[in-house]
């Protein structure tokens, strides 16, 4: 296959999370079909609801700091599925992307017709089999995987870590993962792995007890993050400098990710990372903070200049405890007028979102993502009708951010918040000016 064709034939295996199988049978007979190449790298596994990436991210940068030859594997990707996986900082090329798919695609076909699996593994199974096939080709010393959804059965959870850590536990994906925050919490914890070591970040106390049962029930040491006593300033372009002290060192950070949760983030980077450096990876206190101080991660807190017309932002907050984040670094950030554009998955809490970001904007338009799991921006128009907030509407993302460009004044910011795909989206159109 070609990359549009490997591309085309993957997404003919249905939504990623529409036709997702929440199991681990596909992922293990088809890795094992290829060879189990996930037993041929040590990983870090972070799951969480919020902050996974960008702490996913994080470590990454401070590995690679180090000398280490790194794979990443996050998702989802905002332009082009190459973005999802990554080796020494470089997105996998459209022509290996396309070879590998192909393999998979000719492996998975084989394991069906050989009767060890009923159906062909799904989009993000095979997706994460790509992965792990690309960094063994690339001999990576270490691969830092984000897990998909939740953590107990997604696909990635077939990976032999050296470190796990869990983000801050929230709602979202109630459906699939339940609808308390013990049993999200439990769901996150299915990543932890007999005496592999654990990263917690703060957590609301009903997590943090599932979690603490799960490790000690598994003989994994637990390792909480104390970011509240971090010593934190923020600067002039909505970046962190901060000053935290473990244990092991003390660090000194400017922080190349906007927001104060970035450091809840940092924070547990950190730990990751001395945890790593006391299983013989060669990691120094000096490359923990040039990672940090260089880390890039798209679609959060993402700041676009313009030279004529207002400032753009770009924030993947699409469940109430990120949309809090994000009003947090509004109210203290900005003092400008704001356009909000605004959509999300129809799996999402509109309201309770809205209720925290609406009130910020001027005018919020509401917007059709290219999605099949989208909502129709008309029920986002519904659900809030009747709060007083100047809510418009449109039928493409496009027609959005041309509507936000022309209502906002130049020295005002256009917000656009929500899903990651109509983050990727806007990415694509300022990338091709349309």
């Amino acid at each position: 296959m070609k990359y549009t064709e490997a591309v085309n034939y993957l997404y003919s295996l249905g939504h990623e999370t529409l036709a997702m199988k929440l199991e681990l049978e596909s992922i293990r007979a088809l890795c094992h079909a290829l060879g189990d190449p996930q037993k041929k790298f040590p990983a870090v596994h972070i799951a969480g609801t919020n902050g996974k990436g960008s702490t996913s991210a994080m470590v990454e940068a401070m590995t690679r700091a180090s000398g280490l030859r790194v794979g990443l594997y996050t998702s989802p990707h905002l332009i082009e599925i190459t973005e999802r996986i990554r080796v020494e900082g470089r997105d996998i090329t459209p022509e290996d992307f396309a070879r590998l798919a192909t393999h998979v695609r000719a492996t998975s076909e084989q394991v069906v017709a050989d009767g060890m699996l009923p159906a062909p593994p799904t989009f993000f199974e095979q997706v994460t089999a790509i992965a792990f096939l690309y960094f063994v080709e690339h001999k990576i010393d270490l691969a830092v995987l984000e897990v998909g959804l939740g953590g107990r059965l997604d696909a990635t959870n077939i990976c032999e870590p050296l470190v796990c850590a869990i983000t801050p536990v929230s709602a979202d994906h109630q459906q699939y993962l339940g609808h308390t925050l013990p049993s999200i919490a439990a769901e996150k914890a299915g990543i932890i792995k007999t005496a592999a070591p654990v990263v917690v970040s703060p957590q609301e106390p009903e997590a943090m007890g599932v979690i603490a049962e799960k490790c000690a029930r598994m003989n994994a040491p637990l390792i909480e993050c104390e970011a509240q006593k971090a010593e934190c300033v923020i600067e002039e372009d909505g970046t962190c400098r901060f000053r935290y002290q473990t244990e092991v060192a003390g660090y000194d950070v400017k922080l190349n990710l906007r927001g104060r949760h970035q450091v809840i983030n940092a924070c547990a980077a950190i730990h990751i990372a001395e945890q790593l450096r006391r299983r013989g990876l060669r990691i120094s206190t000096e490359a923990v903070v040039e990672g940090l101080q260089n880390v890039d991660w798209s679609g959060r807190l993402e700041l676009i200049i313009q030279n004529n017309g207002p400032r753009i932002l770009l924030d993947g907050a699409h469940n109430p405890a990120g949309a809090r984040v994000l009003r947090d670094f509004l109210d203290e950030y900005c003092h400008a007028p704001v356009t909000l554009i605004f959509g999300v998955m129809s799996d999402k809490a509109v309201l309770e979102i809205a209720e925290t970001l609406f009130p910020v904007a001027g005018t919020a338009i509401a917007t059709h993502i290219d999605n099949p799991r989208a909502t129709d921006p008309r029920v986002i128009a519904e659900t809030v009708a009747g709060h007083g907030w100047d809510v418009r509407v449109t039928d493409s993302v496009a027609e959005a951010l041309a509507t936000a460009l022309k209502a906002t004044p130049p020295g005002g910011l256009v917000c656009a918040c929500g899903s990651l795909y109509l983050i990727g989206e806007i990415q694509k159109l300022l990338k091709t000016g349309g």
